[in-house]
């Protein structure tokens, strides 16, 4: 799957991709920036792809490459690449190269699969994503704890509890009282989240969340990203700019064609922007 791409030299690119048995890999593509290039309509971002590869000094070189599944309709619209460039920006950011991990690579592609095959106004979008985020969180390691109370480890019942990004979870209303930083957090907004990580995604396809609960979902669940990852991500960041746009512009879609200043095919984050404020 390739994941990021940036310019090299006159001609080529630099590669990042993620495989099933062999984890993340930087790989250069050599000419395939070329009009005459027989690769570059297989290098594609999001492009699930068999690539032949010859080992190298500084990078390993694709030599042939056969493209597997394309994807062709979630790049009819910046809505459809915007979600599969901040899917495939996640998985970057969480792995390091030469890990191994298919049930990663399982998920990065089921999700890939099902924006392509969902409409372009389906619903489910955001809550693919919303799913998607905390499956990958459990994969790695870092799932937030949504079940018992970080501080006395009882169980959570269905009342206002306290969230704590930097904790890492919930602590019930007696403990999280007298945690420095924690915030409350409904009921509704909790089950929903714990619903995610126990569902497989067959399962939630159906699912309707009202507008506040599903806001309140993806707040939770940007800002802890942003909270583990120490930072932003530059699609994240896109995605803010599209809605932005949307309601403001009566529907016209920003320029998704800049490039950023690295050099990557990644759309530029907007000036100045707020989970808080957005989610």
């Amino acid at each position: 799957m390739i994941l990021r791409r940036r310019s090299y030299s006159d001609a080529d690119r630099i590669l990042t991709v993620f495989t099933p048995r062999l984890g993340k890999r930087v790989l250069i593509a050599k000419g395939a920036r070329k009009t005459t290039s027989r690769k570059a309509g297989h290098l594609e971002l999001f492009s699930h792809a068999n690539l032949l590869v010859a080992q190298a000094r500084t990078w390993d070189i694709v030599t042939e490459t056969v493209t597997v599944e394309s994807f062709l309709n979630l790049r009819t619209n910046l809505e459809g690449i915007s979600r599969a460039a901040y899917i495939c920006e996640l998985v970057d950011a969480f792995t390091a190269e030469d890990d191994e991990n298919e049930t990663l690579w399982e998920l990065l592609l089921l999700c890939l699969r099902e924006l392509n095959a969902l409409p372009e106004s389906a619903p489910q979008h955001d809550l693919l994503l919303r799913w998607f985020e905390l499956h990958l969180l459990f994969q790695m390691g870092f799932q937030p704890e949504l079940f018992a109370c970080l501080g006395c480890g009882e169980d959570l019942r269905p009342v206002l509890n306290f969230l704590h990004l930097h904790a890492g979870g919930v602590f019930c209303p007696d403990c999280g009282r007298a945690q420095q930083g924690a915030e409350p957090i409904t009921a509704q907004t909790l089950k929903v989240l714990r619903h995610l990580v126990r569902t497989q995604w067959e399962s939630l396809r159906e699912l309707r969340l009202g507008h506040s609960t599903a806001l309140a979902v993806e707040s939770v669940l940007q800002r802890y990203l942003v909270t583990v990852l120490e930072r932003r991500l530059k699609s994240a960041d896109f995605i803010f700019r599209l809605r932005q746009s949307y309601g403001t512009n009566d529907g016209a879609a920003p320029n998704a064609t800049e490039s950023s200043a690295d050099g990557q095919d990644y759309p530029p984050a907007p000036a100045d922007s707020s989970y808080k404020a957005i989610l």
